[in-house]
């Protein structure tokens, strides 16, 4: 949908991820590589949406020096190291968040749909990064029996979609259950989080609490 109403695939992705990130500063090709877009359509990207205002520009010195064979300190490398972050004094930023956190409603409900198609999940919740609960141990807990590649493409393919990483953990349920019984740490500081259950298809319920 935001890619007919902002007419680029890439821009949505670069806008989304700095959104999402809205205190992060990057350069060209981290951006490239979070988002999976080539340098040349980033960087044509970019000058739209500096030029718009609502990404700043931000640069600082890389001042080295080689020492290994007594170079003078007059011979020091200096270069110039651009960064790109959004600007939240732009007048266009509430309105652009209040877009895309409705859009990226509508991209959730997608990537949990294609999660299934992985296999078959017995227990499925969001948290950490997608109830704005950060750090947390995780950002999704997957119950069930599925299949390692598919789930891994799935999530690369969510990752360039909002440009940042997803951790995500995976039980069977046998390995589940020997955890919640013997009070795995690691499990309970995920079932005792802020989180959204998406599917619970276990024969008892499992989160502590939402």
């Amino acid at each position: 949908m935001l890619e007919q109403l902002f007419g680029s695939k890439t821009r949505v992705r670069l806008l989304r991820l700095f959104l999402n990130n809205a205190k992060g500063a990057f350069f060209v090709r981290e951006l490239s590589r979070k988002i999976g877009a080539q340098i040349n359509a980033i960087r044509n990207e970019l000058e739209n949406l500096v030029g718009m205002g609502i990404i700043s520009v931000v640069t600082d010195v890389d001042d080295s020096e080689d020492e290994t064979k007594g170079r003078a300190k007059n011979r020091r490398s200096v270069q110039q190291r651009k960064y790109y972050r959004l600007n939240q004094d732009s007048l266009l930023y509430p309105e652009l968040r209040a877009l895309f956190m409705k859009s990226q409603v509508m991209l959730e409900k997608d990537f949990v749909r294609k999660l299934a198609s992985a296999g078959s999940i017995s227990y499925l919740a969001l948290t950490g990064f997608f109830v704005s609960e950060e750090p947390s141990p995780t950002d999704l807990l997957i119950v069930g029996k599925l299949n390692g590649d598919k789930l891994a493409s799935v999530i690369r393919n969510f990752e360039r979609e909002v440009g940042r990483e997803v951790n995500y953990t995976v039980f069977t349920t046998q390995e589940f259950r020997y955890r919640r019984d013997v009070t795995d740490r690691f499990l309970y500081s995920i079932l005792e989080s802020r989180k959204l259950v998406v599917v619970d298809a276990l024969a008892e319920r499992v989160g502590v609490r939402a």
